[in-house]
Parts: C-alpha cells; sequence; structure tokens
C-alpha cells in the first residue's frame, strides 16, 4: 500500500517483485474513510492477484511514535495522533507493517533500483512536499526515535538575505526545506500561480522569471542534500517524485554540491529513481521479506 495526500494505491508483487494487481483510489479526507479505503483496495488488489491473506506493508506520510504507536509528522495530518497502523491491522484483520514513503522509496530502490548494489542509499522524495528514506546494507535506517531522514523539516541551510526568516511551515516552524525544494516550493517561488510542472516548461522556453526561479531551486537543492551528504557521505542519492522528472536537477546538481561540501571531492552520483512512482507501493512490500 502507498497511502498518499491524494491517492491511495494498491498493488500485489510476487516474490520476484513483479506486479500482479493495481488498483487506486483518491485519498479520503477523514481518518475513518481512509482505514475503509484501505480494506477495500487491499480485498480488490487481491481478487485480481487470486490470492488471500497477503502481507501487507503501507508506505505513508510521517511515523507512528516508538513510545505511545500514535502517528506523528504527517502531512495528511488527519493521521496525526491515531494508532494508523494498529487500526490497519484492526481493519484488515492481519499483521501489518508501516513505514515512512521516503524510506520505502530508499528500500525499493536499493533493493532493485538504482540505487542496487551500494551500501548507503539516500532517497529523496520532491513531490507536494519532500522527504528522504537511508538505506544500510540494503536495510532501512530508522534511527532511536524513528525520525531518520526527516530531512524536509530541517531549515534551509545557509539562508540568504531574502530567505530569512522564511514562510511558517505547517509544522509550525519556519523555513523548513520542504516550502522551498517541493513542487509546490518551487511553484510558489516563482509566484505566478503555474505549476512546478509549468514553471519548468517556462524556463526551457526562455522566460527569464521561470529560469530564475529553477536556478534558485537548484541551488535550494544542492544546499539541502550537501548537508545531508556530510553527515552521510552516501554512496548514491536518488530523488523520486514529480521533480524527479526534471532532467536538468541530474545534469546541474552535482557541480552544485560539490563546493558545499566539506571536502576536496564529491564524487556521489544523483539517480532517478527507476521505478519512478512504482517505487513507493514496491518498497512496502518489501517490508516483509526484508525486514527482521
Amino acid at each position: 500500500m502507498d497511502f498518499g495526500g491524494t491517492k491511495i494505491e494498491a498493488a500485489a508483487l510476487d516474490a520476484d517483485g513483479r506486479f500482479l494487481a493495481r488498483v487506486r483510489a483518491s485519498s479520503p479526507r477523514s481518518y475513518e474513510a481512509g482505514l475503509l479505503a484501505v480494506r477495500d483496495l487491499v480485498a480488490e488488489a487481491e481478487r485480481q492477484a487470486g490470492v488471500t491473506g497477503a502481507s501487507v506493508g503501507v508506505g505513508g506520510p510521517g511515523s507512528p511514535s516508538p513510545i505511545t504507536g500514535l502517528m506523528r509528522n504527517a502531512n495528511s495530518t488527519q493521521l496525526n495522533g491515531h494508532p494508523f497502523p494498529a487500526d490497519l491491522a484492526r481493519v484488515l484483520e492481519r499483521p501489518v507493517r508501516y513505514a515512512n514513503d521516503a524510506n520505502c522509496l530508499a528500500l525499493s530502490e536499493a533493493t532493485d533500483g538504482a540505487g542496487a548494489g551500494h551500501q548507503v542509499v539516500l532517497a529523496v522524495i520532491l513531490g507536494t512536499g519532500c522527504g528522504a528514506g537511508v538505506t544500510v546494507g540494503g536495510r532501512i535506517l530508522e534511527g532511536r526515535n524513528a525520525i531518520a531522514g526527516e530531512w524536509g523539516h530541517m531549515p534551509l541551510p545557509w539562508p540568504t538575505a531574502q530567505e530569512h526568516p522564511g514562510p511558517e511551515c505547517w509544522c509550525g516552524r519556519r523555513n523548513c526545506l520542504e516550502l522551498w525544494i517541493s513542487g509546490t516550493g518551487l511553484a510558489r517561488d516563482h509566484g505566478e500561480r503555474l505549476t512546478a510542472e509549468a514553471v519548468v516548461s517556462a524556463a526551457r522556453s526562455g522566460e527569464a522569471g521561470a529560469k530564475a526561479a529553477l536556478d534558485r531551486y537548484v541551488d535550494r537543492l544542492a544546499r539541502g542534500l550537501a548537508v545531508v551528504g556530510g553527515v552521510l557521505d552516501p554512496d548514491v542519492i536518488v530523488l523520486g517524485g514529480g521533480m524527479s522528472n526534471v532532467d536538468e536537477l541530474y545534469e546541474r546538481l552535482p557541480g552544485a554540491i560539490t563546493p558545499l561540501v566539506f571536502s576536496d571531492i564529491f564524487t556521489t552520483p544523483v539517480r532517478r529513481a527507476e521505478h519512478g512512482d512504482s517505487s513507493g507501493v514496491r518498497g512496502a512490500a518489501w517490508l516483509w521479506p526484508l525486514s527482521p
């Protein structure tokens, strides 16, 4: 299961990662309706795949607190404060494994995607919001407090005078990376009520304002990646989400990151997620065979 802010997807995979079924629905706004939507999608995916009682992994926003089991940090805010994984297990009548959607992206790409064969994989989602997940040796790095990879809500590094103090975030803080380097952030920064996709298209056509906005976007994304690079020194950086489809990022980011890292070299490649928008749901499925 991939539980997103705009859609929920269920996919049935075989042991080799091949899709046997895929079904989607719009994300309900209420908590209870979300639980029932997951239940119905699982049933339909099992029906199409001709199986029953399949193991269920779920990737979604935020994470359950290791102390209370209640969700926190989810930008689908109706989940926060609820025991979402436990309630999913109740309505599905089976055990459920849950992980942050960026962790699922990282796991999918580390297993058989753009990060396969690498020890440390940093996977970044650049969509409506932004987040990151980390795998080490093919396993998700969750951290003691289950917040490893909560990259979207660290402040924008090295802010300019024009970027300070920064806009207010839904999390209650200011200047979070999510506000700058998500697709939504690019659109907001351009300021002409265009989608991020339209801003990129206008930049490619030579429109000065769009080109300047895309330049600022690349610079800000490079700053964010440089800070994480200095902590993790990953073997590969994998980009997912809508902005991962912008070819210019792969051409420009390596040169923009390198001068910001405290090193004489930074040869870490930046790659597009090999499985695209399928990575989240694939990674959720892999929570079972690859988790202890």
